[in-house]
């Protein structure tokens, strides 16, 4: 059997121009904060650079599932901005755990930006180092086409990187009046809980106001880019296909070997391609530890961290049946009894060794305990209040 009748010199590669065009998915997972980074303006070979090629650009970041609540406040939103749930979702919560968080802002003037040398940083680079390489290989072989192509692809990626160039705007309050302390309720579809005591600054900056994505470009100029690179594109893939075997098979290679970094980058966590280290997340301890058994017991967890019942009558958290609310309005009496004896003095923090949980501790008045405690929560057995109020008497009557 013969594979190349007429020798090396007559084999085929015209399809390699589709694998300039080829893997989207993973180039697209991470376009957003790409951009977002210097980086990516240096001229380089992109997989599916027509992924980036867009009629319109996104106007926000992505949001993520999970109901946010104002424990005082009464805010409310049915999802949870990208940013928080990029601080939140290191740790994911398993069903019915419920978790307190700490955020602060050590330095208010920090940002968030994309990570200086986090992977994306590197795809880029070897992105770079593959265009040098086949632009030398390219002159040394006399290749006109190939050196055509590698100058168009590799300025491509340039043009794309300005006309996507933006920065992040957190919304900043500007009153300087004192608001109250709240506390940030987060409700995931699993039925697990994540509450989070932070200012007012941070609580609108990460929750309360979508990020917006401001360009370097308006949309007009963006457009002309967008459309003078779809020619250069064009005209790019006509002169790859144009080039020698040799400089084909150089191209083949760079664009599987990128195809297959970037859906590598694309598996990895998003955390790992932005700089969050402007915000200080501490983890908070509370007696009981974060799992429960049966969303009952986390909703009541969460209800004791905050000291409120209002929350979950404005998110709508609990069912609306006669017994559910009955138990909602108990569950505040506990609360509210609780909260007057530690105000008396007669309760406060415990040693860790007395109780489950990991991380710094706080009271639960969100008041900062020294490390090695953990905050005390009202004693109260849920379940069996709520199995009182879901069997009825004799009489038909819950009791």
């Amino acid at each position: 059997m013969k594979w190349l009748p007429g020798g090396f010199d007559h084999l085929q590669l015209d399809i390699v121009g589709f694998l300039a065009i080829l893997g989207e998915a993973s180039v697209k997972a991470n376009a957003q904060v790409s951009s977002l980074s210097h980086l990516s303006l240096i001229p380089r070979l992109l997989p599916a650079p027509q992924a980036l090629i867009r009629t319109t650009r996104p106007e926000r970041l992505k949001p993520d599932t999970g109901k946010v609540i104002g424990a005082t406040s009464g805010g409310l939103r049915d999802y949870v901005n990208h940013i928080a749930y990029l601080l939140h979702s290191r740790n994911p919560l398993p069903a019915y755990a419920v978790r307190c968080e700490k955020i602060t802002k050590p330095n208010p003037l920090g940002a968030v930006t994309a990570a200086r040398f986090g992977p994306l940083a590197w795809v880029e680079c070897l992105g770079a180092a593959m265009s040098l390489a086949l632009l030398i290989l390219a002159v040394t072989r006399n290749d006109g086409f190939a050196l055509v192509a590698t100058v168009l692809l590799s300025t491509l990626s340039t043009m794309i990187g300005l006309g996507n160039r933006w920065h992040l705007t957190l919304m900043q309050r500007k009153a300087s009046r004192r608001v109250p302390r709240d506390n940030i309720v987060i409700q995931y579809p699993q039925g697990a809980f994540l509450v989070v005591k932070c200012d007012e600054n941070i609580a609108r900056e990460l929750y309360w106001h979508p990020e917006e994505c401001n360009y370097a470009t308006g949309v007009t100029t963006y457009r002309l880019i967008s459309l003078v690179g779809t020619i250069t594109l064009m005209f790019g893939v006509i002169c790859l296909g144009n080039s020698t075997l040799w400089l084909q098979i150089g191209f083949a290679a760079a664009y599987m070997i990128l195809n297959v970094a970037y859906w590598i980058v694309a598996a990895l966590p998003p955390q790992w391609h932005w700089d969050l280290s402007c915000y200080l997340v501490e983890r908070q301890e509370y007696e009981g530890g974060e799992r429960h058994p049966n969303f009952t017991q986390a909703l009541w967890k969460a209800i004791a961290i905050t000291e409120s019942v209002e929350w979950v009558k404005n998110g709508q958290v609990a069912p609306i049946s006669k017994a559910w609310k009955m138990w909602v309005g108990t569950a505040g009496d506990v609360v509210a009894r609780y909260v007057d004896e530690r105000e008396g003095g007669e309760v406060g923090a415990v040693e860790v060794g007395e109780a489950d949980g990991e991380g710094d501790g706080v009271g639960s008045d969100g008041v900062e305990e020294e490390k090695g405690q953990v905050g005390r929560l009202p004693i109260w057995d849920p379940e069996g209040a709520l199995t009182d109020f879901l069997n009825p008497d004799e009489k038909g009557r819950n009791v």
